[in-house]
């Protein structure tokens, strides 16, 4: 089927979630590979949040506890700093722009329940899309394959009809068990997200 919908991730895809950055922060302060991501959302308070049952200041506080006491000492908020490093991937921006309006553009991302105000008031990016799916608000997340019907429901389009980019494998995996397409793409590893589209047939119109 012919592709007519592009379902996007946020973090990782649109927001650059400076890898680097965290790494440099764990070694600096003795910390394990991926503690500072893992502390964030590896937890039973990110599960609760991400699907819209948490309360955000509680996840924050107890992923700064789970790091201090892997640290054996108090802190800064490593979390945070990580977190203000974060920026705009702007190639993947214009190419979403360039391939409006022939395709129906839509987010689809685990997050809090302040994505919506990120992307719009944050970013100014709202207007780019036709819908914004953030797992809290609608009490699901991926990799749970109803996510990624609703997402295409929400297009008025059938799974088969989209493409779906994540940067973690088990969300494209998912997505292709849904019955979408998917591209798995990471920025911290020099992936060309309009070459990767193009292998699908998806390009701007010249």
């Amino acid at each position: 089927m012919t592709i007519q919908g592009l379902i996007f991730d946020f973090g990782g895809v649109i927001n650059n979630m400076r890898w680097d950055v965290a790494r440099e922060l764990e070694e600096r302060h003795g910390l394990e590979r991926n503690a500072i991501a893992n502390t964030l959302y590896t937890s039973d308070e990110w599960h609760a949040v991400q699907t819209g049952t948490g309360d955000i200041e509680r996840w924050r506080q107890a992923a700064q506890q789970r790091l201090e006491e892997q640290a054996g000492t108090a802190l800064p908020p490593l979390h945070q700093q990580w977190h203000e490093s974060w920026h705009p991937i702007t190639e993947n921006i214009d190419l979403i722009k360039s391939l409006r309006p022939q395709y129906k553009i839509s987010i689809l991302s685990n997050a809090d329940v302040s994505l919506e105000d990120r992307i719009r008031d944050g970013m100014d990016i709202h207007h780019l899309f036709d819908d914004v799916i953030s797992s809290a608000a609608v009490g699901m997340a991926k990799p749970d394959a109803a996510i990624y019907r609703l997402a295409a429901e929400r297009l008025e389009l059938a799974p088969e009809a989209c493409l779906f980019v994540d940067d973690a494998k088990r969300n494209t995996n998912a997505a292709r068990e849904a019955g979408m397409a998917a591209v798995h793409y990471r920025v911290d590893k020099g992936d060309d997200l309009a070459a990767q589209f193009a292998e699908h047939g998806v390009r701007p119109v010249a």
